[in-house]
């Protein structure tokens, strides 16, 4: 089994379920993120746009009612185009991989999610970020 890596990072998660950003927001926590979490995608654009550089990641799920996190990936991506974004789907016809990518979004992952690709997905989203920053220093 890989070991976990976890980070320090501000992440801003957003899911219409709960259950499920606790249970997200649980994980990040124990891996050692900074976790502000919204169950609408209204509410995390209106979180990011008053504080863009608050958060260092955005982790998004795909379907959720006014503004779906495509969308919302767009919307943000408008306001900072360097902001990393994770989305995360059950089963999808509309949005794939490729699709996500092509659309300004670093990271796509299937639900159910589990720690070790959650940890995983971050740190690859994460990783040419931390490259450009050292190299900036």
């Amino acid at each position: 089994m890989i070991p976990m890596q976890g980070g320090s990072e501000r992440i801003l998660i957003v899911d219409d379920e709960v259950v499920l950003i606790t249970l997200q927001k649980g994980m990040l926590e124990r891996l050692g993120y900074q976790v502000t979490s919204r169950i609408s995608s209204i509410e995390a654009l209106e979180a990011f746009r008053a504080n863009p550089d608050k958060f260092d990641m955005v982790i998004t799920d795909m379907a959720m009612p006014t503004m779906s996190g495509d969308r919302l990936a767009l919307e943000l991506i408008k306001i900072r185009p360097d902001i990393p974004i994770l989305l995360c789907t059950g089963f999808s016809t509309i949005m794939s991989e490729e699709k996500a990518l092509s659309m300004g979004i670093k990271g796509f992952l299937m639900k159910p999610v589990t720690i070790s690709d959650l940890d995983k997905k971050i740190r690859d989203v994460l990783k040419p970020n931390n490259l450009l920053q050292l190299l900036s220093v």
